[in-house]
């Protein structure tokens, strides 16, 4: 099933040269960022990876998902963090492929009610909704 959107409200822009070993920038500056292969994938490292962008991006969004489910459900989620991982490996055929896992603490609130808002903001987040079906999204209430 694909996602379409109604009511389009924004879009991000962002130029990479040189793919994994280069240079991205986004349109109004605010990335600005050398790209370089991780030690752990036999680079030199010594700059980002498009796996941390990704995982810093899932991150930012689930956190501003699990702050409207937690609105609408008059729960604080205040000093909550959300804190994401993504994987690459190989997948059958000889691809790559990603894994992401979502570590979310939301203090002082108990852990069926944080399981019950993680998953609420799952299904509001447009991460979670672009990677649905796709690949393997792990959430983990710490």
């Amino acid at each position: 099933m694909v996602t379409e959107l109604i009511k389009p409200l924004y879009t991000a822009e962002a130029t990479a040269v040189g793919g994994r070993d280069g240079h991205t920038r986004s349109k109004d500056g605010f990335v600005d960022a050398d790209v370089r292969p991780p030690v752990e994938m036999g680079g030199a490292g010594g700059g980002t990876n498009p796996e941390e962008l990704f995982a810093a991006g899932y991150a930012a969004c689930f956190q501003s998902a699990l702050a409207v489910v937690a609105r609408r459900s008059k729960v604080s989620v205040d000093g909550s963090t959300v804190t994401g991982k993504v994987t690459i490996g190989t997948i059958a055929g000889g691809g790559f492929g990603l894994a992401v896992a979502l570590d979310v603490h939301i203090p002082d609130v108990d852990e069926a009610r944080a399981t019950a808002l993680i998953e609420a903001a799952h299904l509001v987040c447009p991460y979670s909704n672009a990677t649905r079906g796709n690949i393997v999204v792990t959430l983990t209430a710490v």
